[in-house]
């Protein structure tokens, strides 16, 4: 009969079998491709010793194909919670060094529990993707494992952040989940998504192309916008991932953290007198304004190499969280276009699902022109922007640095859209349309009819600029709140969210929206 030592020999034993995942071998093979194993990844994720393991001892019941008699050590994924930043968090970490990975019916249970947990307690989740798809031996139990899972995402979008990291292959049905999550992180070099891989491709198309090529963190950070975030490495990945969860509130019904960061919030920035040039036509880079407002100049930018003309980053002012969108006129004189819409639109969603004000900065001359922008959709793509600005209860604060055209005016969290507090600065030009475009249509026959048709335009040009490339008339209308010097702009904001931060706001009853997807 087996004694009390026997029994606590054989927990160690299982312990250290199931803690060895794929074998030496297999691990040894993970870090020469250059990535950390499933449970590296959760040592560097979470604070020391604070780690709890669930379901270490979980096992398939699949017995098609020989695999009754299969070890695959901890269902080839660990789940469990811990502290990051002494902050409470669930994660799962798939084991590509066990089975590749492979998602099974177990595999699932084990996630889809620990989102539950996470759920249940109001926290966030992190997944660390890093799989070779669903296990072919489990047919349909696979699959609907992965429908398990993806329910909850859905369940859990807007009550809990989720973040997901893919540090290895993930393809087809395995991408789905990953993209109904908050945020994506990417590595470069070692992380890929694709719904179809390079074989097929090449069989139903004839086209060419590698894993990265089709589906790498460059391609997905910078063409398609399925990933927020490209890493260098696992660590950086990891890394980035304990910065955005300082962000962020650990559920909808709370507030993000409050920090001190020793920013003093009367803090003037004289730079941004100057910084607007005195040639619509001459860019600046958005940035260097974002940069000099918010605290110690930090900011988290998520997409960066995404719809450049549009900028979304996490900030803090006076130590609380902030999401601001921004054009940047370095890149298409900041027009709006398909993707920008997207990038802000979703950003917006996020930030007033979890309680983080937003604060605009505008300088958009309109909307991208051309056939294939109307093509791609640009007027529903345009209607989400004015939505989900009307839709989101959070503070709003626009400030206007420069151009604020038409629609695209209108488009960047105006008054009308419910902001509730709009700065100008004396450089900004609120009007329907450029004065080039008005002066031709409000003068056409006065202009075609001069002896020299030229110089009327540009007269006309002149008398529209000066009559409305100012803030003064829309703040005449109320429409602009104060027009303050750029050198305040930091002060006048933080004392804005102070006053807003017990903002009280609700929407008629409904179901939910019918948002122009």
């Amino acid at each position: 009969m087996a004694t009390v030592f026997d029994r606590l020999q054989e927990l160690k034993e299982r312990e250290e079998k199931e803690k060895a995942q794929g074998g030496p071998k297999s691990v040894e093979k993970q870090h020469q491709a250059g990535k950390l194993t499933a449970r590296e990844r959760l040592d560097l994720l979470f604070d020391p010793g604070s780690f709890c393991e669930l379901d270490m001892f979980i096992r398939h019941r699949c017995s098609d194909f020989d695999m009754q008699d299969a070890f695959i050590a901890g269902e080839g994924v660990v789940t469990g919670h811990g502290t990051v930043n002494g902050r409470p968090v669930c994660a799962y970490s798939q084991d590509f060094t066990s089975r590749g990975g492979t998602l099974g019916e177990m595999h699932a249970k084990k996630i889809c529990k620990v989102m539950d947990l996470a759920m249940k307690m109001g926290v966030p989740v992190v997944g660390f993707n890093d799989s070779g798809g669903a296990r072919i031996q489990e047919g349909v139990d696979a699959l609907s494992g992965y429908g398990s899972i993806f329910f909850r995402n859905s369940c859990a979008s807007g009550v809990i952040p989720q973040i997901s990291a893919i540090m290895g292959p993930t393809a087809g049905g395995a991408v789905y989940s990953p993209a109904m999550t908050d945020w994506l992180f990417m590595v470069e070099k070692t992380s890929y998504m694709f719904i179809t891989g390079p074989d097929v491709i090449k069989t139903v198309s004839g086209e060419e192309i590698d894993f990265e090529g089709l589906g790498g963190a460059a391609v997905h950070n910078s063409k398609s916008g399925v990933a927020h975030f490209a890493c260098q490495s696992d660590t950086h990945a990891v890394e980035m991932i304990k910065a955005l969860l300082s962000y962020l509130p650990p559920n909808n019904m709370e507030d993000p953290p409050l920090l001190d960061t020793s920013d003093d919030p009367n803090r003037t920035a004289t730079n941004l007198d100057t910084i607007v040039p005195d040639s619509a036509r001459q860019s600046y880079d958005m940035k260097d304004v974002i940069r000099s407002i918010v605290d110690n100049g930090t900011i988290l930018e998520p997409h960066s190499a995404y719809a450049e003309n549009m900028i979304i980053c996490f900030a803090r002012m006076n130590g609380r969280t902030v999401g601001i969108i921004a054009n940047q006129p370095l890149f298409i004189s900041g027009s709006l276009d398909v993707d920008a819409s997207d990038k802000a639109t979703r950003f917006i969603r996020f930030c007033d699902a979890f309680n983080i004000p937003l604060l605009t900065l505008v300088d958009v001359p309109g909307y991208l022109p051309g056939t294939d922008q109307e093509w791609s959709g640009i007027i529903r793509h345009g209607a989400k922007l004015l939505w989900c600005y009307s839709e989101a209860t959070v503070p709003k604060i626009t400030m206007i640095v420069r151009k604020a055209y038409g629609g695209a005016y209108l488009a960047m969290c105006a008054k009308e859209l419910g902001a509730d507090m709009v700065f100008a600065w004396p450089t900004a030009e609120i009007a329907v349309m450029g004065a080039e475009g008005a002066a031709k249509i409000i003068h056409r026959r006065e202009i075609s009819e001069a002896a020299d048709p030229k110089a009327k335009q540009q007269e006309k040009i002149e008398e529209y600029r000066g009559l409305f490339y100012n803030p003064y008339i829309a703040a005449a209308r109320g429409l602009v709140d104060e027009v303050i010097m750029p050198n305040e702009s930091r002060p006048k904001i933080i004392a804005a969210l102070e006053f807003l931060s017990s903002k009280r706001e609700t929407r008629p009853p409904k179901k939910h929206g019918n948002i122009p997807v």
